[in-house]
């Protein structure tokens, strides 16, 4: 399974010297409680490390500073315990460049009326602090995040969590890095994009090799280890031989495994996390990749068809954020139009993500229409049911618009001449009204389909990195 780095989070919490060093001393103690608390609470997927009780411009300035250049930190918390003059935040936080939470809390979640005193009014004073460190956030143009709420109940742990999850998205989509095997599919326009303003905008690096390298390296594997990985398959999923003869079947199979040691060793030794390829080059190859395709996707690798480089980098931003859950390559296939039934039936002749799967998939081999080639073996399962998001990202040559709608997932009924993985769902806007905004706003057929990411998620990724997103309703 593709891993990410041990990332962690800085907490600063925002105060002065007004008050005097007993003050201070209690800041910095009820900041490190919090931060203990949120740490042992089992809600976060990454820890938080408390850094700093910020009371002056040259502080604040060099912990962003530190931040830029400690590669384990994937963004930094703040929290304005005691009113913090935030002119003292400027320089600093004109110099972060990772992802910043501001965390609008208090210490404690009520009023101690029988007790409050001026001492404890001067001390907890985030109410107004969090207004005067937010206008310059706001001026500055930060489009940071605001997490308000009482730090311990599970809904606001629930959203640093997410946000967590999309910063460390943020901190890997700069070195993400996608091969395409062979060019995109000729005459296909949207799949197309400028790689220059990927790089410069999202961080992504999109090369090409020509298939004889790949072949080369599937050249490389050992019947052993082709032997093993059949074994293990046939323990994880359902060989199902079907009509066709049992060595036929092995031997089909079994090149899906070739090329997937052949694609998972040349990513690896190379630094790429996702791909593409195009059915329309596949040259010194004897099959399409559809299993091998599929068994990598469930690794947490990216990938998107006929050289569609864009989708196969978002579909491992997506990976990341979700934590490989539920989240796939997908395409816009077929429709059901009926009055109470309408939904699109996604799916892609064969690389479909089996992390979407509800039912042990099967290991098929079946004839395949396009790319002049030999029978491909491919997983045949069905999707889930829940709230999903379907999201795309397009170039309009002046700028890269992501678009997205929130959909309803529901699996699809049995397609016994139609052997392949498929995904059933329905956009929450409506079918009619949310296929027409997706059609206006230029959305592209492909696009990663996920219940592991919320439209909350992809909304703070876009603002992270400044992306224009239409979010159809």
């Amino acid at each position: 399974m593709l891993s990410t780095p041990d990332y962690k989070f800085w907490f600063v919490t925002g105060s002065q010297f007004l008050y005097g060093e007993e003050q201070l001393k209690s800041v910095e103690k009820d900041a490190k409680d919090i931060v203990d608390q949120l740490n042992k609470s089992g809600n976060l997927p990454y820890p938080i490390e408390f850094k700093l009780t910020a009371t002056t411009a040259d502080n604040i300035t060099q912990l962003m500073k530190d931040a830029n250049h400690d590669d384990s930190v994937a963004g930094v918390i703040t929290w304005m315990h005691t009113f913090s003059p935030a002119k003292m935040w400027i320089r600093g936080t004109q110099l972060l460049q990772k992802p910043l939470l501001h965390l609008a809390t208090q210490y404690l979640n009520h009023i101690p009326y029988k007790t409050i005193d001026m001492d404890y009014m001067n001390l907890n004073q985030s109410a107004h602090g969090d207004r005067e460190y937010g206008y310059i956030n706001a001026r500055l143009r930060m489009n940071n995040k605001v997490v308000y709420g009482w730090w311990g109940d599970e809904e606001v742990q629930k959203e640093i969590a997410d946000w967590q999850d999309v910063a460390v998205a943020y901190n890997e989509s700069f070195k993400l890095k996608v091969v395409l095997f062979g060019d995109k599919m000729r005459n296909v326009a949207v799949t197309d994009g400028d790689k220059i303003e990927a790089q410069i905008q999202l961080g992504w690096t999109a090369d090409y090799y020509a298939v004889g390298d790949l072949v080369a390296e599937m050249d490389k594997v050992s019947d052993a280890d082709i032997n093993k990985k059949y074994d293990e398959l046939a323990k994880t999923y359902t060989m199902n031989p079907g009509d066709n003869d049992k060595a036929f079947f092995e031997d089909h199979v079994k090149y899906q495994i070739r090329e997937y040691f052949g694609l998972k060793r040349f990513m690896d030794a190379h630094g790429y996390t996702a791909f593409s390829d195009n059915f329309e080059d596949l040259y010194g190859m004897k099959e399409l990749p559809g299993l091998a395709v599929q068994l990598l996707m469930a690794e947490g690798y990216g990938f998107a068809g006929e050289g569609d480089w864009k989708t196969a980098a978002l579909d491992r931003l997506m990976k990341i954020i979700s934590h490989n859950k539920k989240t796939a390559f997908m395409e816009d296939y077929t429709l059901d139009l009926r009055k109470g039934h309408e939904a699109i039936l996604g799916s892609h002749m064969l690389e479909v993500d089996p992390t979407l799967a509800t039912d042990k998939p099967k290991i098929e081999v079946h004839p395949l229409d396009i790319g002049d080639r030999e029978d491909p073996a491919r997983l045949v399962f069905a999707g889930g049911e829940g709230d999903a998001v379907d999201v795309t990202l397009a170039d309009f040559g002046d700028e890269y618009r992501m678009i997205m709608y929130e959909v309803a997932g529901n699996k699809a009924d049995e397609t016994p001449k139609l052997p392949v993985a498929k995904q059933l769902w329905t956009p929450k806007a409506g079918l009619k009204n949310g296929a027409t905004q997706w059609i206006q706003n230029g959305g592209g057929h492909h696009t990663v389909f996920s219940f592991g990411v919320t439209a909350q998620q992809v909304e703070d990724f876009t603002k992270m990195v400044n992306l224009h997103l239409v979010n159809i309703k």
